[in-house]
């Protein structure tokens, strides 16, 4: 019995695969045509340390990129930091407690930013 949700989701040749495309993530086409997900345009860092066994990690939302100039920007932010981190549903995830680091370097990219928490 197939289902129309289904389908084939890794591969161990290509990693993980896109379930609309059916391509590997990365080669795959319907990414790039994603809009940016709708901000009140106030770009918001935090650190946080819930469900993560007391690591921190900096979270930075409502940064107004499309998912692949998001992955872009993270990725130089990351490297600014050096350190890991991700890209998951719209929201930035770095390793570390580096929110003082990064408030001049998202403001000089014209965004309001607000701290929030601590």
């Amino acid at each position: 019995m197939k289902s129309d949700k289904g389908g084939l989701v890794y591969s161990t040749e290509h990693g993980r695969m896109c379930p609309q495309c059916r391509q590997p993530i990365a080669a795959c086409v319907c990414a790039a045509a994603r809009p940016a997900l709708p901000t009140d345009g106030v770009v918001r860092i935090r650190r946080e340390t819930k469900g993560r066994q007391g690591k921190g990690v900096t979270v930075i939302r409502g940064v107004p990129l499309a998912e692949a100039a998001l992955t872009a920007f993270a990725k130089g932010l990351r490297q600014r930091c050096g350190s890991g981190g991700t890209v998951k549903d719209g929201v930035i995830e770095i390793q570390g407690d580096h929110v003082e680091a990064l408030i001049p370097l998202l403001t000089q990219q014209g965004w309001a930013v607000k701290q929030n928490g601590g």
